[in-house]
C-alpha cells in the first residue's frame, strides 16, 4: 500500500467516523416529548407560619404545577430581615435565573435587592415594595386602597356615627403604614366617625388580643384589624368583656380558612379580600422569563367578603380544589407514560452506542498505526531542532555570566565607594554628639541621624562582605582560638543594651579551654547579627541566654535563645534566604545578615538552624567541627587574635539598638497642664524612629496617637476616632493600603482623612494607593513641611466640607457630603428619623440599633459629618413636619402634636414657642395671611 492510497483510506475513514459521533451525539441529546428550557426561580418569604401566606406559597405551587422544567427554591425569613438578607445571597450562589421575594422590611432589603436587580437577574417583589424602583415587576394589592375601602365600609354600617378601635400591623411595615393612612383618609369624609384607639397587634392574634384588653375605655361601636387574625384576637379580647355582640368587627385577608370562616361563622362582619397575588407571581415570572410582554406594576383587585356573598365564595373555592385534584391526578399519569418513553429511548440509545463505539474502536485501531510512523519522523525533526536550541543556550548562558559579573563588580565598586562619606559623616557626629554645649533637641536630632548613618555602614558592609563570599570565592583565615573567650568578648558589648532595656542577658560554657579552628574576623558578624536581631525583637523583662556546649566530640554548639517575639512557622522556613522578609516584621531588617551567617558558618564547614514559635522566643543553633582536618592544609596556619573586640563592630551592631532603648511610648499625648487641640492626628508607622520623630513635630499643634502594628493601628481608629491618619504602607500584620481598605468601607471611619507614607514611588504605585481610597499619598524621603501642609489642607477642607453641609440640615442638602459610604449612612440616619417622626418613645438606642453601631460612635460620626448633636436633628426634624403640617393640612394642633412625636400639646406649643418665636396658632394664622 502506497502513501498516496494511505493517505486517502485515512481521509475517508476520519469522514466515516465524524458523521458516526455526530450520529451518536444527536442521540444523546434527543429530547423526550414535551421537553422544554428549564428555570430556576428563588422564592423569599419574609414570613411562611401565617395561613395567608402558606395561601400565596399553595398558588404558587398549584401554578408551577401546569408547567415542566420549572425548579423552585424556597426560603422562609421568619420575620428577620438579617435572615431574608442572606437567604437571598445564598439564591444568587445557587444560580438562580429569576428572584420573587417578599421583603420583611423595606428599608433594609432595599440594597440586596438592588443588587440582584444590578446582576441582570430578574426580581418579582410580591405584596410589599421596596425603597427603590430597581425590580422587574411587582405584584401585589393597593394596601392603601384596601385600608379606604374598610373605612368606608365600616362607616356606611355604623350609619356614618359612631366610635373605632384601629389594630394596626408591624410599625414601619409598609401594608401597615399604607392600610391606616387609607382607613384615615376614608374615616375623616365623615365627621360623626371617630378613631379613639390605636394599637400595634404585630400581624400576631395573641399581641392584639393582648392590646385591645389592655384598653381602658369600652366605649366602642366597631373594630378596624389590619388582618384577620388580628380581628380574631379582637374579638377574643371583646368576648372576655361580653361585649363581642354589640361590636362590628373587620379584617383584612379573606382566606378560606381564615376570614371567610369567621364572617360564615359570625364571629367578624367583614373581611377585605386580600389577594396573595402567588398565581400572578408565577405567571409574570413566566412571561419574564420567556421574553414576553409583561406589566411592570400589577396591582390585584379587592372584594368585600361579608354575609351576602360569604357561601358564594365558598362553593367557588371548593370546585376550584376539586379541579386542581384533577389536574395533579393527570399530570402523574403523564409522568408515568414519559418514564416509560425515556426508558425505552435509552435502550435504543444503548444499543446505537454499541455499534458505533464498534466502528470506531476499529477506525482507531487502524489510525493509530499509520499515525505512529508519522509521529517517529516528527520526533526526529524535532530532536534536531533541540540539540540545536542547546548548543545556543549555552553561548547565551555564558554571555550572560559575563554580563552579570560586569553587574556585580560595578555594585561593589559603588558599595565600597559608600564607606568614604559614610566615615567622613560619622566622625564629625560623634564630635558633635560629645560637645556638651550642644542644646539638648540638637543633640537629640543628632543622635537620630548618627543611628541610621551607622545603620547603612552596617547595610553596605553586609553587602560587600555577601559580594566576596557569593561570586569571589573568598577564602577563610581560620586559626586556632578559645571559643569560650572569644563569645565572652561579644557578649560583653551588649551588657550596656542590656541593662538600659532591663533584658537578663546570660551566658553558660560547659567548655572552658576548648579551641576551635575559625576566622575569628568572619565568626564575629555571626555572633553579632545573632544577637542584634535577638535584642531586636526581644522586650523588657525578658531573657537572652547564650550556651556553649560539646556534641559527641565532634561538633561545638554556639545557642542563642531568647524569649521575644519569636517567628511564625512559614517565616522560620525561609529565615536564612536572601532578602526574606518576615510577614509578622516586615520593616525590621534587610533580610541579609541571617543569608550572610550562614554563608560564613557554612565556609567553616559548619551549619546553623533557627527554631522558633510566634510569642514564645527564637533559638539559633551554630555548630562547628572540632578539629581542623575539615579544612584544606593551605587554609590552616598560626593566627593570633586580638583579646579585645573590634570598636567598629560593637558600633555599628549595637547604635540602632540604643534607639529602643531610648523610645518613647506608644501613644503619644497632651500634658495635663496642655490646653487639648482642636484636632488628633493618629500615626501607623513600625520604625521607631521616624514614628517617635513625626510624633514629636507634630505633637504641639495636634493630639498624637502613634502605634506601631497595622491591627493596632485599625483598633486604635476605632477607639479613638482621630481627625486624621498618617499610616505606612508596609506594616506588620496589617498593610497601610489594607488599613485605608478597612476603615474607608466602615461607616465608623469612612469620613476619617487618610494619608499614606511609602518608600514605594513610581507612577503606578502612587495610582494604587489612591485607587484604594487614600486622600494622600507621599513618598519617602518626604519633606516635613509638605507633610504638614498636606495634613493642614485635608483637615481644613475636611472642616469647610463638614461647614457647608451643615448650613441647612434639611434632607435635601445631604449629597453635598463626597464619600458613598457617607453619604449612604446619612441616607439611612435621615430615613430612621423620618419614619419614627410620629414615635414619641423614639430615641437614640433605636438608631443604633438600626444602624448597628455604639453610642459614642454615633454621636462622633454625627457630629463630625453634620456638627450637630442628635437629639436637636430630631427635634428639628419634627419642627420642620410640624410647620409643614400647619401649613398644609387641616388639622387640630392637638392631631398635629401626636403626628410630630410629642406627648402632649401643651409641651409641643411650648417647644414651638421657643424655636419660632411663636405658638403654632400664631404660626398658621401669620403665614395664611401673608399668602392670603
Amino acid at each position: 500500500m502506497n502513501i498516496s492510497y494511505l493517505y486517502l483510506f485515512n481521509k475517508k475513514t476520519i469522514t466515516l467516523l465524524s458523521f458516526l459521533l455526530l450520529l451518536t451525539t444527536s442521540c444523546f441529546q434527543s429530547k423526550s416529548p414535551g421537553s422544554r428550557e428549564e428555570y430556576v426561580i428563588g422564592f423569599s418569604q419574609c414570613v411562611g407560619s401565617d395561613q395567608w401566606r402558606k395561601t400565596m406559597l399553595d398558588e404558587v405551587k398549584r401554578e408551577l404545577s401546569f408547567e415542566s422544567g420549572i425548579t423552585l427554591y424556597y426560603e422562609d425569613a421568619d420575620n428577620d430581615s438579617r435572615r431574608q438578607i442572606e437567604q437571598v445571597k445564598s439564591l444568587l450562589a445557587r444560580k438562580i435565573d429569576l428572584l420573587i421575594i417578599s421583603p420583611n422590611e423595606a428599608n433594609p432589603l432595599t440594597p440586596v435587592v438592588e443588587e440582584v436587580f444590578k446582576k441582570g437577574i430578574p426580581v418579582v417583589v410580591i405584596d410589599r415594595k421596596t425603597n427603590s424602583n430597581l425590580y422587574t415587576a411587582y405584584v401585589g394589592a393597593d394596601n392603601y386602597e384596601i385600608g379606604k375601602m374598610a373605612g368606608e365600609y365600616l362607616a356606611n354600617r355604623l350609619n356614618r356615627t359612631g366610635k373605632i378601635w384601629e389594630v394596626m400591623g408591624l410599625p414601619g411595615s409598609s401594608p401597615a403604614i399604607e392600610r391606616q393612612r387609607g382607613f384615615y383618609d376614608a374615616i375623616k369624609k365623615f365627621p360623626n366617625v371617630k378613631i379613639t384607639e390605636q394599637v400595634y397587634g404585630n400581624w400576631l392574634l395573641d399581641k392584639a388580643e393582648k392590646e385591645v384588653l389592655n384598653i381602658k375605655s369600652k366605649d366602642v361601636d366597631a373594630i378596624f384589624a389590619h388582618n384577620d387574625q388580628m380581628a380574631l384576637g379582637a374579638y377574643n379580647a371583646l368576648k372576655s368583656n361580653k361585649l363581642e355582640k354589640s361590636v362590628k368587627i373587620i379584617g383584612v385577608d379573606a382566606l378560606p380558612n381564615g376570614g371567610q370562616k369567621f364572617v360564615g361563622d359570625g364571629i367578624i362582619s367583614a373581611s377585605m379580600l386580600y389577594p396573595t397575588g402567588g398565581k400572578e407571581a408565577i405567571r409574570t415570572s413566566l412571561a419574564i422569563l420567556k421574553k414576553e410582554s409583561f406589566e411592570k406594576e400589577n396591582i390585584l383587585k379587592s372584594v368585600v367578603i361579608d354575609a351576602t356573598n360569604v357561601q358564594l365564595m365558598k362553593m367557588q373555592i371548593e370546585k376550584m380544589d376539586n379541579q386542581q385534584e384533577d389536574i395533579e391526578r393527570q399530570q402523574n399519569m403523564l409522568s408515568e407514560q414519559n418514564k416509560i418513553y425515556k426508558d425505552q429511548q435509552f435502550i435504543l440509545n444503548v444499543l446505537i452506542i454499541s455499534l458505533v463505539l464498534a466502528l470506531i474502536f476499529g477506525g482507531i485501531a487502524f489510525l493509530a498505526l499509520s499515525e505512529n510512523w508519522k509521529s517517529n519522523k516528527k520526533l526526529e525533526t524535532k530532536n534536531h531542532e533541540i540539540i540545536a536550541q542547546q548548543e545556543e543556550l549555552i553561548k547565551m548562558s555564558a554571555q550572560a555570566k559575563v554580563a552579570s559579573e560586569a553587574k556585580f563588580n560595578f555594585f561593589t565598586n559603588i558599595s565600597h565607594e559608600f564607606r568614604t562619606p559614610l566615615t567622613l559623616i560619622i566622625s564629625p557626629l560623634e564630635e558633635l554628639i560629645a560637645d556638651t554645649s550642644v542644646p539638648p533637641a540638637v543633640s537629640n536630632s543628632l543622635k537620630l541621624i548618627n543611628r541610621n548613618v551607622v545603620r547603612l555602614l552596617r547595610l553596605v558592609n553586609q553587602l560587600i562582605e555577601f559580594r566576596k563570599i557569593e561570586y569571589d570565592g573568598m577564602k577563610i583565615k581560620p586559626s586556632k582560638n578559645n571559643i569560650t573567650v572569644f563569645c565572652k568578648d561579644i557578649i560583653y558589648a551588649f551588657k550596656d543594651i542590656a541593662q538600659k532595656r532591663n533584658i537578663e542577658l546570660k551566658f553558660k560554657s560547659t567548655v572552658n579551654d576548648l579551641e576551635v579552628w575559625f576566622d575569628v574576623n568572619m565568626l564575629d558578624k555571626v555572633l553579632f547579627n545573632l544577637l542584634s536581631n535577638a535584642f531586636k525583637f526581644t522586650n523588657s523583662g525578658d531573657k537572652i541566654k547564650v550556651t556553649i556546649e560539646l556534641e559527641n566530640d565532634e561538633f561545638i554548639k554556639i545557642v542563642v535563645q531568647d524569649t521575644g517575639l519569636g517567628m511564625a512557622e512559614d517565616d522560620s522556613k525561609h529565615a536564612f534566604e536572601l532578602f526574606y522578609q518576615g510577614k509578622t516584621h516586615q520593616t525590621k531588617g534587610s533580610g541579609l545578615g541571617l543569608t550572610l551567617s550562614k554563608e560564613i558558618v557554612e565556609l567553616h564547614k559548619g551549619k546553623i538552624l533557627v527554631n522558633s514559635q510566634l510569642g514564645l522566643g527564637t533559638t539559633f543553633t551554630v555548630m562547628l567541627p572540632t578539629g581542623d582536618k575539615h579544612f584544606n592544609i593551605d587554609e590552616t596556619y598560626s593566627y593570633q587574635t586580638d583579646k579585645t573586640t573590634n570598636y567598629d563592630d560593637i558600633k555599628i551592631y549595637t547604635t540602632e539598638l540604643e534607639n529602643i532603648a531610648i523610645s518613647s511610648s506608644e501613644t503619644h499625648k497632651k500634658e495635663d497642664n496642655i490646653a487639648p487641640h482642636e484636632f488628633s492626628i493618629l500615626i501607623i508607622e513600625d520604625n521607631d524612629d521616624l514614628r517617635n520623630f513625626l510624633a514629636q513635630k507634630l505633637s504641639s499643634e495636634y493630639e498624637v496617637y502613634a502605634v506601631s502594628d497595622g491591627l493596632q493601628g485599625i483598633r486604635e481608629a476605632f477607639d479613638q476616632v482621630p481627625d486624621l491618619i498618617i499610616s505606612d504602607v508596609v506594616l506588620p500584620n496589617k498593610s497601610g493600603t489594607e488599613i485605608v481598605q478597612t476603615l474607608k468601607n466602615d461607616m465608623r471611619t469612612s469620613h476619617i482623612p487618610i494619608v499614606l507614607l511609602t518608600a514605594k514611588g513610581s507612577i503606578e504605585q502612587r495610582i494604587e494607593g489612591i485607587e484604594t481610597m487614600a486622600d494622600a499619598y507621599i513618598t519617602k524621603p518626604f519633606n516635613l513641611q509638605h507633610l504638614k501642609a498636606s495634613v493642614k489642607n485635608l483637615l481644613f477642607n475636611r472642616n469647610l466640607l463638614k461647614t457647608r453641609f451643615t448650613t441647612e440640615i434639611a434632607t435635601d442638602n445631604r449629597h453635598n457630603v463626597t464619600n458613598k459610604l457617607d453619604k449612604k449612612f446619612l441616607s439611612e440616619f435621615a430615613s430612621i428619623v423620618e419614619s419614627n417622626i410620629a414615635n414619641e418613645k423614639f430615641n437614640v438606642d433605636d438608631i443604633c440599633k438600626q444602624i448597628g453601631i455604639s453610642r459614642v460612635q454615633l454621636y462622633r460620626k454625627v457630629k463630625a459629618l453634620m456638627d450637630t448633636n442628635i437629639t436637636d436633628y430630631i427635634l428639628n426634624r419634627r419642627l420642620q413636619r410640624a410647620k409643614y403640617l400647619l401649613l398644609n393640612e387641616d388639622l387640630t394642633i392637638a392631631e398635629i402634636t401626636y403626628q410630630v412625636g410629642f406627648a402632649s400639646p401643651t409641651y409641643f406649643s411650648t417647644v414651638f414657642k421657643t424655636q419660632n418665636g411663636c405658638t403654632p396658632s400664631e404660626y398658621k394664622k401669620n403665614k395664611s395671611d401673608l399668602l392670603g
